[in-house]
C-alpha cells in the first residue's frame, strides 16, 4: 500500500457531497439545528467573550484568595491572554516538559503565512459555506490546538475538540482527524488516549508526521522511555524532519546522551528552512546547552532564534533563565516579565516570582506571591478546559503554596505515569510535607534514566541528607552544581548552603 499525503494536502481543499457523504436516514438535522451544532464547532471569531469567561471562571476557583490580590490576579490573567499568537514551551529545567511541537503542528499551508489567527478565521468561513469537508473540520481541530499552546488559552480545548469530532463523523477514518486527536489529548495530558488515537490514525496512515510524532509524545510522556526510542527510530525511518528529529534529541536527552541529543538537534538546524522551525530548533539547542550550564553557547542559540524570529517566547523565557545564570539579573527580570505578559504559564511565573525574591528589593516580595498566585489562577483556567494539570501544581505549589496540595497533585499523576518528571515532582512533594523516608527512592529514581537535570539532582541531595546519607547528599548537590550552577533563582543558592550546614537539611 502506498503511503497516503493527507498531511500535505491544502488545508481547505473541499470534498465531494455524492450520497456517500450523506448522513443515514432518519439522522439528518433540521437547517436550524444543523446551523447551531455547526457555530458551535467553528467558534467565534472575536475572542473578547472567551476571555471574559475564563477570567470569570478563574474568580470562582480561586475565591478563596484576598479579594484584592483576586482582582490582581484576575486583570493580569485578562491582559496576558490578549497577547498574540506567538510560540512557547516552558524549559524542561523548570518545569514538566510539554509535549514537543513546531511549526509543524498543523497544515503547512495554514500557518506558511504565519499568521495563526488569520488562517482559522478563513477555515470558519469556509466551513460555514462547506460543513461537510472532514478534511478542514480536522485542520479547525488541530489549529485550535495549537492556538491553545500559542497563546496559553486552554479555553481553545473545547473548540478544537468539536471540531476534531466532526471530522470524525463526516469520515470515522480519517486519519488526519484522528492525529488530531492524539494531539489534542497529549495537549489536555491524557497521553493514554493521545496513544490509543496515534495508533488507529498510523492505522490509517503509517506516514503520518502528526501520528507518529504523537505516539513518541505519548510514550514519552508515560514514562515508556525503551518504547518510545524505537517510536523515534520508526519515526525517522518513515518521516525525517525537523519534528521527528526534535523529538529524537530529547528521547536521547532523557537517557542521558547529550551528545547524541546535540548532534540531531544540529542535523534539525542544517534541514529547517521556515523562520519558525529555525527559531524552534535553535531554541532547543539552547535549552540543552543551558541544561549542561553552558550559558554562553545557550545564549548564542537564543540569540540565533531570536533572529528568526524576535518575539519567539521560548527563546525569549531561555535567554532570561541563562541570564540570570549568567549574573545579569536586571536583564533576566526585565525578560521574564515580558514572558510572563504574553504567555503566563506555571514555569515561567514561578521563574519570575524567584527572581523577585533573589532580588529583593521593595516590594519584591509581593510581586513574587502575585506571579505564584496567577499559578493557581491559570491552573484553574485549565482543569475548566479538560487539562489534567496536577503535575503543574505538584511543581509549583511544593515551594510557593499549599503543600498538602502538591503531594494529593503528584500522588495522583503517579498513579497515571511513571516518569522522570512525575517521580521528581512527588519526591519533592514528599519532602516539603515531611516524609522523606518515602521520598527517596522516587529521587533516586527521576535520576535513574542519566537524565542530567540540575533541579533533580538538587531535589535528590537535599532528600538524602534529610535521610542520614550525608555523603550522598553531599555528592548529588555538588553535581547539581556543578552541572549547571545557576538552575535555580532560589534552588542553586539553597543548595550552596546546605553544602555547607548538612543538618539545615534534615
Amino acid at each position: 500500500m502506498s503511503p497516503r499525503t493527507n498531511d500535505n494536502e491544502p488545508a481547505g481543499q473541499p470534498v465531494g457531497t455524492d450520497e456517500g457523504d450523506l448522513p443515514e436516514p432518519g439522522t439528518t438535522p433540521s437547517a436550524a439545528e444543523a446551523e447551531t451544532e455547526i457555530e458551535s464547532a467553528v467558534g467565534e471569531g472575536a475572542e473578547g467573550d472567551e476571555r471574559v469567561a475564563a477570567v470569570r471562571r478563574v474568580a470562582a476557583a480561586g475565591r478563596r484568595w484576598r479579594g484584592a490580590q483576586l482582582v490582581g490576579c484576575a486583570a493580569l490573567l485578562a491582559v496576558a491572554m490578549t497577547g498574540g499568537a506567538i510560540a512557547v514551551s516552558a524549559a524542561r529545567d523548570g518545569a514538566p516538559q510539554p509535549v514537543a511541537a513546531s511549526s509543524s503542528a498543523v497544515s503547512p499551508g495554514l500557518l506558511g503565512s504565519g499568521d495563526l489567527d488569520a488562517g482559522i478565521t478563513s477555515l470558519q468561513a469556509h466551513l460555514r459555506s462547506q460543513p461537510r469537508d472532514f478534511g478542514s473540520w480536522a485542520t479547525l481541530g488541530l489549529a485550535y490546538v495549537e492556538q491553545a499552546r500559542t497563546k496559553g488559552d486552554p479555553s481553545r480545548y473545547p473548540q478544537a475538540d468539536k471540531a476534531l469530532k466532526r471530522a470524525l463523523e463526516l469520515s470515522p477514518d480519517n486519519d488526519q482527524a484522528l492525529a488530531g486527536r492524539a494531539a489534542l489529548a497529549a495537549a489536555r495530558h491524557d497521553f493514554k488516549d493521545a496513544l490509543t488515537y496515534a495508533d488507529k490514525a498510523l492505522k490509517q496512515n503509517p506516514y503520518s508526521e502528526r501520528a507518529l510524532c504523537s505516539r513518541i509524545d505519548a510514550l514519552v510522556e508515560l514514562g515508556r522511555y525503551e518504547e518510545a526510542g524505537k517510536a523515534a527510530d520508526t519515526a525517522d525511518a518513515r518521516k525525517p524532519g525537523v519534528p521527528v528529529f526534535t523529538r529524537y534529541a530529547y528521547v536521547h536527552e532523557l537517557r542521558g546522551e547529550v551528545g547524541a541529543a546535540r548532534r540531531v538537534l544540529e542535523q534539525a538546524l542544517a534541514t529547517a528552512t521556515s523562520r519558525g522551525d529555525v527559531a524552534y530548533v535553535s531554541a532547543q539547542l539552547g535549552q540543552l546547552a543551558w541544561n549542561q550550564g553552558d550559558y554562553r553557547t545557550a545564549l548564542r542559540y537564543y540569540g540565533r532564534a531570536l533572529a528568526a524570529d524576535e518575539n519567539y517566547l521560548p527563546a525569549l523565557e531561555g535567554r532570561a533563565r541563562a541570564q540570570a545564570a549568567s549574573g545579569d539579573r536586571a536583564a533576566a527580570v526585565t525578560g521574564m516579565e515580558l514572558v510572563v505578559s504574553r504567555f503566563p504559564l506555571p514555569g515561567p511565573l514561578v521563574e519570575l516570582g524567584e527572581l523577585y525574591e533573589a532580588r529583593g528589593a521593595d516590594g519584591d516580595r509581593t510581586k513574587a506571591r502575585d506571579q505564584y498566585a496567577l499559578v493557581d489562577a491559570w491552573i484553574a483556567l485549565a482543569r475548566a478546559n479538560g487539562v489534567n494539570a496536577d503535575l503543574d501544581t505538584a511543581l509549583a505549589a511544593a515551594d510557593h503554596g499549599d503543600k498538602a496540595e502538591a503531594l494529593r497533585a503528584a500522588r495522583a499523576e503517579w498513579v497515571r505515569r511513571h516518569t522522570v518528571h512525575t517521580a521528581d515532582a512527588l519526591a519533592w512533594a514528599l519532602h516539603v510535607n515531611g516524609h522523606d523516608q518515602e521520598a527517596l527512592p522516587y529521587a533516586r529514581r527521576a535520576t535513574a534514566t542519566g537524565y542530567r537535570n540540575a533541579s533533580f539532582l538538587y531535589h535528590r541531595g537535599t532528600i538524602e541528607l534529610a535521610t542520614g546519607h550525608e555523603k550522598d547528599g553531599r555528592a548529588s548537590l555538588t553535581a547539581a552544581l556543578k552541572l549547571n550552577p545557576g538552575f535555580s533563582p532560589l534552588g542553586a543558592s539553597r543548595a550552596r548552603a546546605e553544602l555547607k550546614n548538612p543538618e539545615a537539611a534534615k
